[in-house]
């Protein structure tokens, strides 16, 4: 009973998560124009360290040396994801990019497991982890927008949909031996110290006013700062494939605020695709809890 208590919380914490990272699209669309993507990308990162640096200066000390390999190739994921997600969409378009960055992340979860640990996820959380994926394409594709199948657009979508996954199975480990503070903050800081040069060739210089920091302060408190927060508290008490699924979580919030903040209409085939959402994220949180005893 106790394992199940520690693995409902660990979900919730997740899903609350996911419901935060929701809100990424709504506050970037207030952004200015001049503001370039990958500045917004590279700037929430820089936020969020100095989020966790708070956190981590007040959290109490872990003795043990730092695994300091880990934690590069966990900044590298969160650099690489951020990078490859905003170009790819930029070039597949918002629909299918968007569906093939978040969709493909548990697949490559699954996979990574089965490979790493030689150990198949049950077969519940690969039924309700396909159905939530088939959901979110469906969801994505019926809000419309541009399709264009761009070869390296596809490409970039998909390796930051890898870059996502491998994040959150090398993070976990991370969090235990480190907590969420100090593990987060090791993780966002080389990240971002990767992503401002890159963001600085490929955006140009950096042209923000008074809305624009608005914009991104809430992106990389809120969106990144806090949420990474409660993502990596829940993932101490459920797996990694479990988390990256749950965090399909995130178009279901941003498909809802669509409607009821930008007043978006959307087509029979979106909100078909957000109850398979829902059903195969509730399909993961059975398997989850089935196999916490």
């Amino acid at each position: 009973m106790n394992d199940t208590r520690h693995s409902a919380r660990g979900m919730a914490l997740v899903l609350l998560a996911a419901m935060l990272w929701g809100t990424t699209g709504t506050a970037q669309s207030l952004a200015p124009a001049t503001l370039s993507p990958y500045w917004v990308g590279a700037l929430r990162l820089v936020i969020g360290s100095a989020f966790f640096a708070v956190l981590a200066w007040r959290a109490p000390a872990r003795s043990g040396p730092w695994p300091w390999a880990q934690m590069a190739l966990a900044g590298g994921c969160i650099a690489v994801y951020n990078l490859s997600f905003f170009a790819g969409v930029k070039q597949s378009g918002v629909a299918l990019g968007t569906a093939l960055a978040i969709g493909s992340g548990p697949i490559w979860a699954g996979l990574l497991q089965t490979l790493l640990a030689r150990r198949l996820p049950p077969a519940l959380w690969w039924l309700g982890m396909l159905v939530s994926v088939a959901g979110g394409a469906a969801m994505a594709l019926g809000q419309g927008g541009e399709l264009r199948l761009n070869a390296t657009g596809v490409a970039l979508c998909l390796l930051a949909g890898l870059a996502y996954a491998s994040y959150t199975l090398v993070n976990k480990p991370l969090v235990l031996r480190l907590g969420p503070a100090r593990a987060n903050l090791a993780v966002f800081a080389g990240a971002a110290l990767l992503s401002v040069p890159v963001a600085w060739v490929l955006g140009g210089p950096l042209q923000a006013g008074a809305a624009a920091w608005g914009v991104v302060l809430f992106l990389g408190l809120v969106s990144t700062g806090l949420s990474y927060l409660l993502f990596s508290s829940g993932l101490r008490h459920i797996s990694g494939t479990t988390g990256v699924t749950l965090a399909l979580g995130e178009p279901v919030t941003a498909f809802v605020l669509a409607v009821w903040v930008v007043g978006e209409r959307q087509q029979p085939l979106a909100w078909l695709g957000l109850a398979g959402v829902i059903a195969g994220l509730l399909l993961v949180v059975w398997a989850e809890l089935r196999a916490a005893p």
